[in-house]
């Protein structure tokens, strides 16, 4: 008799642990909670900072306080970008068609995307050394490929569930977190990598990474979503998933449009010009004007949170009430005359005296940038077949344009002085100036239809 109740019971005691586990779940906030939502996304990106910040300034100018030249260390940039640059066919559709996940339609792609960011972190506690540039690598490819999953997931999210009259401050909000992180990853992390080396620095960057990423796990996407499970559940309203090829059809047919090719080339364009120049720039300071790699780095990670803490949320509340495109026009105009004045100083042989001038010419301005270019690239593709994947297009290309230039820097250093390099990054941001007076050249008509989510 106790056999044949064994069963029951057991059931019983599952369905208990479900509910409590439930229950436990509907104390915690979701998505639809305006606090909620920007504490997430605040911490989501400064977990992606952290670790930026770590690999690609603390980590890039130890790397050259060692002796490695300023084109291996644009390699390791380059193949450390690799997966950002095809974010869009690695997980664009996979996020934009999602569905039937008891966890939330997007939230469980962004919690696996988690959990394997932190398996690849955790490989660089087998990596003998800084200088194993090949083990550093793989190990940032690997981590780049799910980070890219989650970013993917995250923007989806946004568009989900901010309203567009938030997206500036949205905007705002996600870039003071990865500034927050950048900078957190570049003064901590140079400072660690100088005085304990190499191993002991990569175990705090998983730590602190682990902990910046708990609001993720946490906070779940809608109220009768599960915590965490892996279970799916029935499709409610007899949605239907467009099939994949005519998901593609509509998505490339979006982006073939005059607009969307013009809003590409932009993207590539702005962001492999201030690559072009920010890299060897900072290998110059480092290997030519004698500065220290550690300050170098604490110096970029206090001009950065300045720039995207306060000056992204006055950036973000301008998008907010007048519209992206006015701050846009603003920011490249802006920073094409910094770019000018960093070219004029160079060229005077003022880059070690001005050197703090210079970086705050060109870390602080082109830093806004994004704040005011999310918002627009979101009303770009917001309403349309595969939003998300549409918007990563953007933001692929311009991760494409960023490893492309810190790629062509290390090629163009012995042949174009940098007064040449910065002055040919100002030209391409006074063309993005003039492209975004023309807003019917950049955005698309809105009609009626345009409104619908996908």
């Amino acid at each position: 008799m106790s056999g044949a109740e064994d069963p029951p019971a057991r059931a019983a005691q599952q369905a208990g642990s479900v509910v409590a586990i439930a229950s436990f779940g509907m104390r915690l906030p979701t998505l639809q909670d305006c606090g909620a939502r920007y504490g997430v996304f605040f911490a989501t990106y400064l977990y992606q900072g952290l670790v930026a910040g770590f690999s690609l300034t603390a980590l890039a100018n130890h790397l050259a306080a060692q002796g490695v030249s300023s084109a291996e260390v644009g390699v390791h940039f380059a193949i450390a970008g690799l997966p950002w640059t095809v974010q869009p066919i690695l997980w664009g559709p996979l996020v934009d068609r999602a569905s039937g996940f008891a966890m939330g339609r997007r939230r469980a792609w962004s919690v696996l995307a988690i959990l394997g960011c932190h398996a690849a972190l955790a490989g660089l506690l087998l990596v003998p050394d800084a200088r194993a540039l090949g083990a550093l690598g793989g190990v940032f490819l690997v981590h780049s490929t799910f980070a890219a999953l989650l970013d993917t997931a995250c923007d989806r999210m946004v568009m989900d569930h901010v309203p567009p009259g938030e997206l500036g401050r949205m905007s705002a909000c996600t870039r003071a977190g990865f500034v927050a992180g950048t900078s957190l990853g570049a003064g901590l992390f140079g400072w660690l990598l100088a005085a304990y080396g190499f191993g002991f620095s990569t175990a705090c960057l998983l730590a602190t990474a682990i902990l910046a990423s708990l609001p993720i796990l946490l906070v779940r996407e809608a109220p009768g979503d599960a915590l965490l499970s892996p279970a799916r559940r029935p499709s409610a309203g007899g949605g239907r998933k467009v099939p994949f090829a005519r998901f593609l059809r509509r998505l490339a047919l979006g982006l073939r449009r005059p607009n969307a090719l013009r809003l590409v080339a932009l993207c590539f364009s702005v962001d492999g010009a201030l690559a072009l120049f920010e890299l060897p720039f900072s290998v110059d300071l480092v290997q030519a004007q004698g500065w220290d790699a550690a300050e170098l780095s604490r110096l970029q990670a206090g001009l950065a949170f300045a720039g995207g803490t306060l000056g992204a949320l006055g950036i973000g509340l301008w998008c907010d009430r007048a519209g992206p495109l006015p701050a846009l026009r603003t920011l490249f105009a802006a920073s094409a005359a910094a770019l000018f004045a960093t070219a004029c100083l160079i060229a005077g042989g003022f880059a070690a005296s001005a050197g703090p001038l210079i970086l705050g010419f060109t870390n602080v301005l082109p830093g806004l940038l994004i704040v005011a270019l999310v918002p627009a690239l979101m009303q770009a593709s917001r309403g349309r077949a595969g939003a998300a994947t549409q918007f990563e297009v953007f933001m692929a290309v311009m991760n494409l344009g960023s490893v492309a230039g810190g790629a062509a820097s290390g090629v163009l250093a012995p042949v174009l002085p940098l007064s040449g390099v910065a002055l040919l990054a100002g030209l391409v941001l006074v063309g993005a100036a003039a492209l975004v007076r023309r807003p019917d050249l950049i955005l698309p008509r809105q009609r009626p239809g345009d409104a619908r989510s996908l």
